[in-house]
């Protein structure tokens, strides 16, 4: 007799011996209601994602972490993923909207910049994920960004450019700069210059943390209205 035959037949045993069996409406248990009201997903690449610190360090879990401080019984999702452009982020968008987000948090376009992709291709990615999400009930807040000087100053400045346009034309909140008060500074970045470290993520989160409420209570108030 296998050791897994003689577990099973002692399991049955047991049960032959124990009281008898309950009827289903005495043990069946409650299912669990979640601890949240809402979920806000926070998208983008590797800078939303945590690259090279723990998943509690990165920007998302902190931010949850003050919105619960705070009393605000929302959840805050992951969907960073390394490496992504605008047009990866358009791609599955589908996908992050299965998540039944209520506010997302639409952090892309540096990986575009780096590679010096057109700004319009950016813009129209950027564009086509806000309205998507809109016509779904979606809030979306954008998360400002700048690029390094290396491929020019008009270069630079048609990219920073891209996010107040969206923002303005689809009438959207912005966080003017994602990385504001991390970008540049050493001890809040990773030796590659570019990646927040987990000091630095506190700093970001404690950047993003008033849209997002702000937001919260828009939303709060449009259900009670």
């Amino acid at each position: 007799m296998t050791w897994f035959r003689f577990t099973v037949l002692c399991a049955l045993a047991l049960t032959a011996c124990g009281d008898a069996p309950q009827s289903p409406a005495q043990s069946t248990l409650a299912a669990p209601q979640p601890d949240y009201v809402a979920t806000i997903v926070a998208m983008g690449d590797s800078l939303t994602a945590g690259y090279n610190v723990a998943q509690a360090d990165a920007y998302p879990a902190l931010l949850e972490q003050k919105l619960r401080a705070a009393g605000y019984r929302w959840r805050v999702v992951n969907a960073g993923i390394s490496g992504e452009t605008s047009s990866g982020a358009l791609a599955r968008l589908d996908w992050v909207l299965r998540l039944r987000p209520r506010i997302l948090i639409l952090e892309t376009g540096a990986n575009d910049g780096l590679r010096g992709l057109d700004t319009n291709l950016i813009r129209d990615n950027i564009r086509q994920i806000v309205r998507t999400c809109k016509a779904q009930g979606v809030t979306v807040i954008l998360a400002g960004m700048q690029m390094f000087q290396n491929l020019g100053s008009e270069y630079a400045q048609a990219f920073s450019a891209v996010y107040h346009q969206v923002a303005r034309e689809e009438q959207i909140a912005r966080i003017p700069f994602f990385l504001q008060d991390v970008a540049g500074n050493t001890d809040l970045n990773q030796a590659d210059g570019i990646h927040p470290t987990a000091e630095g993520y506190a700093v970001v989160a404690r950047t993003v943390y008033p849209f997002v409420k702000d937001a919260i209570a828009e939303i709060e108030a449009a259900a009670s209205s």
